[in-house]
């Protein structure tokens, strides 16, 4: 998406009601910042929710309640890397 001198950048957050944010940008406004800030956040998150997904897969004494939680943070993670994937690459040449 681009206006002629700027594109349309879609922000690792959601709007109101769930929809899309997107930023008119140049790529070096404060906002932007933000965002790059908010995604490299989110992708370390990632990682650690991925190490512990790894001890807590090879723990015979996890909880089925304990397995259900770890479930659900990794669909979350996976949504927020699905999007930083599909913003990243809207912004490739």
């Amino acid at each position: 998406m681009n206006d002629g001198t700027r594109t349309a950048r879609l922000l690792p957050w959601m709007g109101s009601e769930g929809k899309p944010c997107y930023l008119l940008t140049d790529g070096d406004g404060p906002l932007s910042r933000i965002a790059d800030v908010i995604e490299t956040t989110r992708l370390d998150m990632v990682q650690d929710l991925l190490d512990h997904a790894a001890d807590l897969l090879v723990d015979a004494r996890a909880t089925p309640e304990q397995l259900r939680f770890l479930l659900t943070r990794m669909c979350e993670a996976l949504t927020d890397v699905h999007r930083i994937a599909e913003s990243r690459g809207m912004r490739l040449p």
